[in-house]
């Protein structure tokens, strides 16, 4: 019979954020000869010893891979944010087994008992609420301690809030920024938005609806008068995703009050810079020589327009010593 962790934890301290990862032993080597990775196959009682990270639903329940639900069925022990939300997720596939609150409240005092189950064999699933665990969601300083501990562990990909709302969004995805909840209150959040005004690609957060007016209009303060999707109930019965600029969606949910459900806002990236020639540039130049050496102003006016330090600095030392 299999040995099944037992859980006797309790109580507080904070933890979230993503972080890189490492890869565990899995039950078979594949066809190809690869690393041995936990398999998908159903004969999960042979699970190797380890951190599974396993991404659930974000809405619609059937949103899970039969891998999650092999590796939640069989692992000895799973973590989870809310007993009461996963315990329905396991209702509706018929899965049993041993569940264990870990938030950010308890994890400091729930993580060493973990750890020490884990360097003796056991096998540990972790899910948040709600997509993938680690993303504005406990599990960072886990993985970090598994990682120092050489402790195997793997992810069970799925579903993703943030991905899923920018595929939908209509905006570049080439490149994008996560940068999760802004701040409660305006000073804070104008601040957090400056912060990463000219991060060049799309930017993704997450917001309470009771917040999103007041947050597009900061938004629209700070970074201007770009486009953006607001999504809500992804992969729900009434998903929606309403685009327009900032300005234009923040005015529409003052007028019509906050939506309902879970939100994720993706804000399309800064305009392209003007670059100034010329005449302009000249003027740049000499104004920036007024205060700065010419090793300094090329330097400063090429982080500010994208062009070559070098084009910049030979044209200052033209115009510094009255050439041209």
């Amino acid at each position: 019979m299999k040995k099944r962790l037992t859980s006797t934890l309790e109580t507080p301290s904070p933890e979230s954020s993503p972080s890189g990862i490492n890869t565990p032993t899995g039950t078979e080597p594949s066809e190809a000869g690869s690393d041995c990775k936990p398999s998908d196959q159903s004969q999960s009682s042979a699970l190797s010893s380890g951190l599974y990270i396993v991404a659930t639903p974000i809405g619609n329940a059937r949103d899970i891979s039969l891998r999650a639900l092999d590796v939640l069925t069989h692992a000895d022990l799973v973590l989870c944010e809310d007993t009461r939300v996963t315990s329905k997720l396991f209702s509706r596939h018929n899965i049993s087994n041993t569940l264990l609150s870990y938030h950010e409240h308890n994890a400091k005092h729930v993580r060493p008992e973990v750890i020490r189950r884990l360097k003796k064999g056991g096998t540990v699933a972790l899910v948040s609420d709600a997509g993938t665990p680690l993303v504005s969601d406990p599990g960072y300083k886990l993985v970090e301690s598994c990682i120092e501990e050489d402790i195997t562990l793997t992810t069970i990909p799925g579903a993703s809030a943030v991905l899923s709302a920018l595929v939908l969004s209509g905006l570049p995805t080439d490149r994008f920024f996560f940068y999760g909840f802004l701040p409660n209150k305006t000073v804070g959040r104008q601040k957090a938005l400056t912060e990463i005004r000219d991060v060049p690609g799309s930017l993704v957060f997450l917001e309470s609806a009771k917040r999103l007016a007041a947050s597009l209009s900061d938004m629209a303060s700070v970074l201007g008068p770009r486009p953006v999707a607001v999504t809500r109930e992804l992969t729900k019965l009434y998903e929606e995703v309403k685009r327009g600029s900032l300005g234009q969606l923040s005015q529409h949910y003052l007028d019509n009050g906050p939506p309902k459900g879970e939100v994720t806002i993706v804000v399309g990236s800064p305009p392209p810079k003007e670059v100034p020639e010329g005449d302009q540039l000249d003027e740049l130049i000499v104004d920036s020589l007024a205060r700065l050496s010419v090793k300094e102003a090329a330097a400063k006016i090429s982080l500010e327009t994208g062009l070559a330090k070098r084009v910049i600095y030979n044209r200052a030392l033209e115009l510094k010593n009255g050439i041209g």
